[in-house]
């Protein structure tokens, strides 16, 4: 089932104990986060101190999120020496994590006899699959989410986001 970005809140409201993200792009185009990257270039960062300028409504989505029991893990498959957009993501992590958000990083290099679904993904509660869907340009496909609910799609999913995790590196520890 094929579904646009705004539904995706009311997925993650719906998940029950768990809610996983794999990512493994060196680089994302999204239109939405242009301006935000490009201050970053230009040295603007967030200030752990001023919780009300990070990232919204997302950071507020997880929080809501985390406080109602569900266990959000975001991880990251990268290649070293990561791209400028992985020390952008890198920079801002921070409030992922001050948001309820348990977060690995996973260098490319260590991740070779993993098999991998063809597209970063969301698993929700380990039985349905959420693809994020993105233009070669790294800019989000319309429609940007395709939704799986096939055990398989599950299994393969939960497999590969387990073993990236368990090989991750944990954000504080990991170093660009």
């Amino acid at each position: 089932m094929k579904l646009k970005g705004s539904d995706f809140p009311a997925m993650l409201r719906a998940a029950q104990s768990t809610a996983v993200h794999l990512e493994m792009r060196d680089s994302y185009a999204v239109a939405s986060e242009a301006e935000e990257f490009e201050a970053w270039r230009q040295g603007k960062r967030y200030d752990p101190a001023d919780r009300a300028s990070w990232w919204r409504p997302w950071l507020d989505l997880i929080t809501e999120t985390v406080d109602r029991g569900v266990v959000i893990r975001r991880a990251r498959v990268v290649s070293e020496p990561v791209s400028e957009y992985i020390r952008y993501e890198h920079s801002g992590t921070f409030s992922n994590v001050a948001a309820g958000e348990q977060v690995r990083w996973l260098p490319r290099r260590r991740a070779l006899d993993i098999a991998f679904p063809g597209a970063d993904f969301w698993l929700f509660d380990g039985r349905v699959a959420l693809f994020n869907i993105f233009t070669g340009e790294g800019d989000w496909a319309d429609p940007c989410f395709e939704l799986v609910e096939a055990p398989a799609t599950a299994r393969l999913c939960a497999s590969a986001f387990e073993a990236v995790w368990e090989r991750g590196i944990p954000h504080d520890q990991f170093h660009v």
